[in-house]
């Protein structure tokens, strides 16, 4: 059954609930306000919340703002005596799951609850499908140093902390942040991409904070920026070492107060979102030529990740073949192959400058031009057609 947190400033309700709540074999915490409550909710998971609105020194649709800014996710069902129309519009516009008046109808109370626990049930099970299906982002290898990466991930995704991916381009840094998102309690909130080597110096405010119609010759109509895109969830500033230094100061500020302004207005508007970065270039190096922020280095770099090169970690070069050799093959619907030992042995005499990149495309192109077993001939002939 759910595990659920009652925040009522009434201890009779509180009480009340608690009993009812676990005669139906629920695991049920109580908080006597909204600040407590709010602590609660930080050091336990909850799946369901119930909670008042009028209580002293926070009401309840403030709680409820502060746990959608936090856990967007989490069901939370409004109670009250004193419930209007109004009252349960605002509710549920701040994202309530439910509105449900006192005296409590005991009857609605738990089918409202039973409809919330079969919503979170089904929020895991899309979540662990989605895990399944989506193999594009699996990190495949077993090196010493994939290990160390994926121990990591797990220490550090469960927690806000702003990580920097560092290493060469085509090594998988993506791939790290997709996993940071994907193991953190933000998974079912958006992933935001930004490539900022690929837009335009002109145009990377715009972009990230949105703009306001008019702001500038082209902005015909209003826009959403990336950080508000990714509010609840977790943006990627990827070669961030790219982005120009008038744009750095404006993430270090939005780092600093998780506020952003669009383009064109002086409006303030609040995000939560993770920020996730990673670049190719020595950022260190860029700093002492004036290239990029110390200050925003040092808050973008809480934790450090260093995606090792392929040519760093070729003994997974085995597992990376038979793994994008199987992907290839369901990709193109061919028939089944396999690889031989010194093809293997072949494929890892070669420089792979553009590292995971280049390793996959190689083992698409010998899927579709090699033999039903590829062999070391094989990858001679078509692993490195420019070198010939």
């Amino acid at each position: 059954m759910a595990k659920i947190l009652v925040i009522d400033d009434a201890s009779g309700i509180r009480r009340t609930l608690k009993e009812i709540l676990e005669y139906e074999n629920h695991n049920v915490d109580i908080a006597k306000d909204g600040f407590e409550g709010l602590d609660m909710i930080d050091k336990n998971k909850y799946e369901i919340v119930l909670c008042d609105i009028k209580m002293p020194k926070m009401d309840g649709l403030e709680v409820l703002e502060k746990i959608k800014e936090k856990y967007s996710y989490l069901p939370v069902i409004m109670i009250t005596g004193h419930g209007t129309v109004e009252t349960a519009v605002e509710a549920l516009k701040k994202g309530a799951y439910d509105f449900i008046e006192k005296p409590l109808d005991l009857n609605r109370l738990l089918v409202t609850l039973k409809h919330a626990t079969e919503r979170e049930e089904l929020v895991k099970e899309t979540k662990q499908l989605k895990r399944k299906i989506n193999k594009t982002y699996e990190m495949v290898g077993d090196s010493a140093e994939i290990i160390k990466i994926k121990q990591m991930i797990d220490r550090v995704a469960q927690t806000d902390a702003r990580v920097m991916i560092t290493g060469e381009n085509g090594t998988g840094k993506e791939l790290v942040a997709r996993w940071l998102h994907e193991k953190s309690d933000r998974a079912d909130n958006p992933f935001i991409e930004v490539n900022c080597a690929a837009i335009p110096s002109e145009l990377i405010e715009s972009e990230l904070f949105g703009h306001e119609k008019g702001a500038f010759t082209s902005a015909h109509k209003k826009r959403d920026g990336k950080f508000e895109l990714a509010n609840t969830g977790t943006i990627f500033l990827d070669e961030i070492g790219d982005m120009s230094l008038a744009a750095q100061a404006k993430v270090l500020r939005v780092l600093e107060e998780n506020k952003i302004s669009r383009v064109g207005s002086s409006k303030e508007i609040k995000v939560n979102v993770r920020v996730l970065a990673a670049t190719n270039k020595n950022l260190k190096k860029e700093i002492t030529e004036n290239r990029f922020r110390e200050d925003l280095y040092h808050r973008l770099s809480v934790i450090l990740i260093h995606v090792p090169s392929l040519n760093d970690r070729k003994e997974d070069i085995p597992i990376l073949a038979d793994y994008f050799l199987q992907m290839s093959i369901a990709e193109y619907n061919m028939p089944k192959k396999s690889i031989t030992k010194k093809a293997i042995e072949e494929l890892q005499k070669i420089n792979w400058t553009g590292n995971i990149r280049e390793f996959r495309n190689v083992i698409e192109r010998l899927v579709i031009l090699g033999s039903d077993k590829i062999t070391e001939k094989d990858v001679q002939n078509y692993a490195q057609p420019l070198s010939k």
